[in-house]
């Protein structure tokens, strides 16, 4: 993803002298930047790894037994995922922008790169599912006869599993890349480990030409367009609701379980409200994303090793927040528009509220 040259940014800048960085007038503007995101880096992914372990416990309970659930359920482990793998790479930036003067024992860019590309292996795997739930759910309403029975729970797990090992794929060049290695500290002559680089640039270059280019702009694109033709079939049910309200206000409470002459019962329309919101979600906190990889094209300057490459780095920083919100946020969207998972939630809250 775009997000594979902030660590190149990263380390460039880590390894540079004060005199050469100063000379840079985003400099300041980048720690700054780091400074202000840090604390809420902090607070997005501690409420992320809580809200998406209950995600999982919740729809584990509910059972998994049609794809829409088995997709988020799935969407919650991927999430998790991240956003553990992630922490560690949070906390030595944390470090960083309140300590700049940190003296680290070993080599820091293991502590910050090690899990960087498992990571965004796995929310490669949260975007695929997101929007495979979005072309999904889109091909049911659109054409219903033709899809309602083709994704069965079978091939939703394995759809999913092959998703997984498309995520790993379409990273291996970049999951190749580092090495730790040993060297002798002269100060203590006590081996220490410290990360080491093979074939950095070009397989960072493969990685941005697949990730950045191609995968991004194809994951956008269909989501916008599930995301278009799902609004438009709930407005046609929402209008069509309407006018048999207003014609026969007696037969109202039947709706809740009769289809309409969409399709859509009064459940299917929660679960349509609910995947929109959250492929609404995904395509918000990509918008930043799909800016920063077509600027990177249209101006070669910034980028990570380029004239504009701590302008390069502060963008970064912001995707890299929206990474994490797109990891969190889906906790609200479920309890809202789907009564299944709200009401085990409640079960629960209220379980260990008697303990």
């Amino acid at each position: 993803m775009q997000t594979s040259n902030m660590t190149k940014t990263l380390i460039l800048i880590s390894t540079e002298t004060p005199k050469r960085v100063a000379l840079s007038p985003y400099y300041e503007e980048f720690f700054m930047t780091i400074t202000v995101l840090s604390p809420l880096w902090v607070a997005i992914i501690s409420f992320g790894l809580i809200a998406n372990i209950t995600n999982i416990v919740v729809f584990l309970k509910t059972g998994a037994k049609d794809n829409v659930t088995i997709l988020l359920l799935s969407l919650a482990v991927s999430d998790l995922m991240f956003l553990t793998l992630i922490t560690a790479t949070m906390c030595r930036f944390l470090i960083w922008a309140l300590v700049r003067s940190h003296s680290w024992p070993y080599d820091p860019n293991l502590f910050s790169y090690l899990l960087y590309w498992p990571a965004f292996a796995a929310y490669d795997l949260s975007t695929f599912i997101s929007v495979s739930l979005g072309v999904m759910r889109c091909a049911c309403v659109a054409m219903p006869l033709k899809f309602k029975f083709v994704f069965t729970k079978s091939r939703t797990i394995k759809w999913v599993v092959f998703l997984a090992i498309l995520a790993v794929s379409l990273r291996i060049p970049v999951l190749t890349i580092h090495r730790i290695a040993w060297k002798i500290d002269p100060s203590t002559n006590v081996s220490v480990p410290f990360m080491t680089y093979v074939n950095r640039v070009s397989m960072s270059r493969i990685n941005d030409i697949m990730n950045r280019g191609f995968v991004i702009y194809f994951n956008y694109i269909t989501m916008v367009i599930c995301v278009i033709v799902l609004t438009v079939k709930l407005y046609q049910a929402a209008k069509i609701r309407r006018s048999c309200t207003a014609k026969v206000p007696q037969s109202s409470d039947l709706s809740l379980t009769k289809p309409d002459d969409e399709g859509l019962s009064s459940k299917d329309l929660q679960v349509v409200k609910s995947v929109v919101l959250v492929c609404s979600i995904f395509i918000s906190s990509q918008l930043s994303f799909l800016v920063t990889s077509t600027v990177r094209l249209l101006a070669p300057e910034f980028d990570a090793f380029a004239r504009l490459r701590l302008l390069f780095g502060i963008l970064s920083q912001i995707n890299l927040t929206c990474s994490y919100l797109n990891a969190s946020l889906n906790i609200f969207v479920y309890y809202n528009y789907n009564s299944r998972f709200r009401s085990v939630f409640l079960s629960l809250l209220s379980f260990k509220g008697k303990q």
